[in-house]
């Protein structure tokens, strides 16, 4: 069983049993990471193309180390010396890869809805790397694995997500995949920087950070976009960190056995501090891990399994 649908766009477009088929792939692949020689022929001739419109460190060497482990011809397209800067449009830089030989396009882009765009315009699978304030359908994917890696199962576990809610793709994309799974899920954070209506979508939202983190088994902080300092959305990063701040003290209120995440990159002493960030509980490095695992696991999913 593979994914349904030519491209990979949003974690809703995902049914419970294609979410399963991901995660059991993904521990396959964790097998050939940690080999000594970190090399299988699975993709042998297939083009993999990374097209990032913004910066990225994890998903973007995730994507490119996924594609080589199986053999893959990887090309890192650097958008800062392409025709982009010229002038050129999302489409004509799409057909362009197309008629190259590209197989799969891993893009991430600031404008909402760019990769369902781009998906349109060429033949070649599209897998969606973050667009905008939309989705970020491997993140989510990577951190219901790691949750499942440790509970065995999502169903039924308190999972408070806790920062930016309202600009976050990776808060969006965690809430559809965790709600399908059967999880409680938390949206915490300043009341500026929590979407109106969310209690609609079956979450449950609270300003108050040690309400969220009562008995949870997970706790996912999220990045704080400093540009939403500017923007007048909290008062200052120290006041943020003294209210929603992750410290061992208020860890203490949930689960004994809570998971730590953050999606990375973190802000130390702002939404979590150092301590917890490296202590016992926390997971954001194995995030990493896993998410070369699930990248690899997509990319076999929706390239590589016949005949494999």
């Amino acid at each position: 069983m593979g994914i349904k649908g030519k491209d990979l766009l949003t974690v809703e477009q995902l049914t419970r049993e294609e979410m399963e088929t991901i995660f059991h792939t993904a521990r396959e692949m964790k097998g050939i990471i940690s080999r000594d020689i970190k090399k299988v022929p699975t993709l042998r001739g297939k083009v993999v193309i990374t097209l990032f419109y913004e910066p990225s460190t994890r998903t973007r060497a995730s994507f490119e180390l996924a594609g080589k482990y199986m053999s893959a011809d990887v090309v890192n397209l650097n958008i800062a010396t392409s025709s982009v800067v010229k002038g050129e449009s999302l489409k004509d830089t799409g057909l362009t890869l197309q008629v190259m030989g590209a197989d799969i396009i891993v893009i991430r882009h600031g404008m909402s809805g760019a990769p369902k765009m781009l998906g349109q315009y060429v033949p070649a699978r599209v897998i969606n790397a973050g667009d905008g304030y939309h989705a970020h359908p491997t993140q989510a994917l990577l951190d219901m694995m790691t949750i499942k890696e440790h509970y065995g199962e999502i169903k039924g576990l308190k999972v408070a997500i806790v920062g930016d809610i309202l600009h976050s793709r990776v808060a969006r994309s965690n809430m559809e995949g965790l709600l399908k799974l059967g999880a409680d899920v938390w949206f915490c954070g300043p009341p500026t920087l929590l979407p109106a209506g969310l209690e609609k979508t079956g979450v449950k939202v609270t300003p108050d950070i040690e309400e969220a983190l009562q008995n949870a088994q997970v706790a996912m902080m999220l990045r704080i976009q400093l540009e939403r300092q500017k923007a007048g959305l909290f008062p200052s990063l120290r006041e943020y960190s003294r209210l929603y701040g992750l410290t061992s003290q208020r860890l203490k209120l949930a689960d004994p056995h809570c998971l730590v995440l953050h999606p990375g990159p973190i802000n130390r002493g702002v939404e979590i501090s150092g301590e917890v960030a490296d202590g016992v509980q926390s997971l954001i490095n194995e995030q990493v891990t896993n998410g070369v695992a699930v990248r690899m696991a997509l990319l076999y999913l929706m390239l590589g399994q016949k005949g494999e």
